[in-house]
């Protein structure tokens, strides 16, 4: 399963299921893809379909491996990766090192289990208001959910995850 970030950073007011969607159609992918971030309807664990979870390898889109599967990112260490390993947006650029997204930290609205924060996660990601507040985590820290808080009105990446394996029917 392929973990994307979208082509810009946003603000916590964002229709990133959309984006992640419509990025991926312009891409070429084929596959479904959502947004890494928990929401009112659906904690971030639960956003790859049960069948995918545990036997795919999460990878970037070039196919270099960040977790073993789904569920290793949810195993209360913070979603521990290897910075080593780029994360790529839909246009194939590098977000950890590419200026377009000026600070390198993620929206994921959730516990470092997975679980949404009501609390944190920008109004359900519909607000960019100063005041509001939602979960995220630089990536300089090599976790995709470490526990830290920042206002909505910051810009920050937004990851979208291939949310069930379609295989090439090639």
């Amino acid at each position: 399963l392929h973990l994307v970030a979208l082509n810009f950073p946003l603000f916590g007011d964002m229709r990133a299921d959309f984006q992640c969607f419509r990025q991926a159609q312009l891409a070429g992918l084929t596959s479904t893809y959502r947004a890494f971030l928990s929401s009112h309807l659906q904690d971030l664990a639960a956003v790859v379909r049960k069948t995918d979870r545990h036997h795919l390898p999460i990878v970037n889109l070039q196919g270099e491996t960040l977790f073993s599967n789904w569920e290793s990112i949810f195993d209360g260490n913070g979603g521990q990766f290897n910075i080593h390993v780029p994360i790529y947006s839909f246009d194939g650029r590098n977000v950890m090192t590419d200026s377009s997204w000026p600070q390198k930290v993620i929206w994921h609205g959730s516990t470092a289990n997975g679980i949404r924060l009501v609390s944190n996660y920008c109004e359900a990601w519909h607000t960019a208001d100063m005041g509001a507040m939602g979960q995220a985590s630089p990536l300089n820290t090599g976790k995709l959910l470490d526990q830290k808080v920042y206002s909505c009105n910051n810009r920050f990446i937004v990851l979208c995850i291939e949310n069930s394996f379609v295989s090439d029917p090639k």
